[in-house]
């Protein structure tokens, strides 16, 4: 049995609100090009009623705002609160990257 599918069973590694404020760091961007840019850099594919509801979630919050809309889409941007957060996320992660790898035993 390979790694990947050994890791299906365990659920999801990614928080969306995570993935989303890291898409978001790149620019403003609406549903489905956050969609794409996630599912890009990070292996993970959203979906719609998951998307929007952490979109939903983070603008309540402050950490997103929408933009003007763009025909029939509406893109939001990160916030100066969202970047702050994110960068305080990124930097437990990477705390605990550093342990995990530091800790992995060879195979």
């Amino acid at each position: 049995m390979g790694a990947d599918k050994d890791l299906a069973d365990l659920g999801r590694f990614s928080d969306p609100a995570l993935l989303i404020l890291t898409s978001l760091a790149s620019g403003p961007k609406h549903g489905y090009a956050m969609m794409q840019d996630i599912a890009g850099f990070s292996g993970t594919r959203l979906e719609p009623g998951t998307l929007y509801g952490a979109l939903s979630r983070l603008e309540q919050r402050g950490l997103i705002a929408p933009c003007a809309p763009a025909e029939r889409r509406r893109p939001y941007r990160l916030t100066e609160a969202g970047a702050a957060v994110l960068r305080a996320q990124l930097a437990t992660l990477q705390r605990v990257v550093t342990t995990g790898l530091s800790r992995v035993v060879p195979v």
